[in-house]
Formats: structure tokens, C-alpha cells, sequence
């Protein structure tokens, strides 16, 4: 059973094409696939090496969280967020997240699917804040999304973040309160 099935997107279809599951072995392969994608662009995730299936097995199993979002229609898995502490101890009240929605399904709201999945997820699990590091400003999507979702932008951070082609890109972070 999901743990989350409706989210209040505008295009009603959404919520009926997509649920958001718990991260169990039978995702393995597709998450492991969907998150190279997004390490191979080199142009979001800090990560510059692939996961295998073992080092994916272990990194997703030891998040506070990992969700999975499945396509209702085909029951193949679209995308992906990890949930965990942004820090330790007196800032482990606060919670980061990454997300990564499989290259050909990008522009279909699935990233607002699994944003808003990990924000209820976070309450739930006493997170206080959301705090994005280092989002990369030329992410016009993620951007977008952010500001409509309410997040806070926090400054500029100039060329924070060193691109696949080797050039840098200036990062953006945000936060949010629960």
C-alpha cells in the first residue's frame, strides 16, 4: 500500500497516474538507474560516481527515507527521493533531500510529486526544516518548482558547484519550515 497516493497538483490525472512507495528491493534496478542519470548530466547531484547495485542497495537503505514513485499505468518506477538529517545533533532537526525523475518522464510533475511526498514525510518523521544545499542555479525547473512549493531562497553561493563540461555554476540554497 503507498504511503502517499494524492497530492494537490493541478492536473488531476497526476494523482491518479503515479504513487509514491516505500523503497524496497524489487525498485533496486530502476532506482539505481534513475539516480546514474542524474550523476552521469553531472548538472544537480554533488555525486560524480555511479551507484552499482550494492553500493544502491546500501546507500538507499540508509537513508531516513527513500521513496519511490511508481507509474500507476505501467508499474515501472519513475523516480526517486532520499530523505535524511542535514546535519548532526543540534541541527539534526533539519532534513535534506534529493530527487531524481527517470530522463524521459522529466516535465510531467513527478519531481512536485515526490517534493511534496518528502515534505509530509519529513513532519512526519520530526523534521522541523527542509534546507536544500546547493541548488544549482541554472536548474530553472527545480527553481521554479521551490518558489511555487514556498521555499525560502537563502543568497547566492558563486560558483559553488563545478559542472560535468567543468565549468562552475553559482548554487542557491533553500529551506523551508514544517
Amino acid at each position: 500500500m503507498p504511503l502517499y497516493t494524492k497530492c494537490n497538483l493541478r492536473k488531476k490525472r497526476m494523482t491518479e497516474m503515479y504513487s509514491v512507495f516505500p523503497f524496497h528491493s524489487q525498485y533496486l534496478q530502476a532506482a539505481v538507474s534513475i539516480w546514474n542519470e542524474v550523476v552521469f548530466d553531472g548538472v544537480a547531484f554533488p555525486q560524480t560516481e555511479p551507484l552499482t547495485e550494492t553500493t544502491g542497495e546500501a546507500f538507499f537503505t540508509s537513508q531516513s527515507f527513500t521513496g519511490v514513485a511508481v507509474s500507476s499505468e505501467t508499474a515501472e518506477v519513475v523516480g526517486l527521493y532520499i530523505l535524511h538529517p542535514n546535519n548532526i545533533g543540534r541541527c539534526g532537526h533539519i532534513a535534506n533531500a534529493s530527487y531524481a525523475v527517470r530522463r524521459t518522464e522529466r516535465g510531467q510533475h513527478i519531481g512536485e510529486l515526490l517534493v511534496t511526498d518528502s515534505l509530509r514525510k519529513a513532519k512526519e518523521l520530526g523534521f522541523k526544516i527542509m534546507q536544500f544545499n546547493a541548488v544549482v542555479a541554472a536548474n530553472a525547473s527545480a527553481l521554479k518548482l521551490y518558489k511555487k512549493l514556498g521555499f525560502v531562497r537563502l543568497g547566492t553561493i558563486p560558483q559553488g558547484f563545478l559542472m560535468k563540461d567543468s565549468h562552475y555554476e553559482d548554487i542557491i540554497p533553500h529551506y523551508i519550515a514544517l
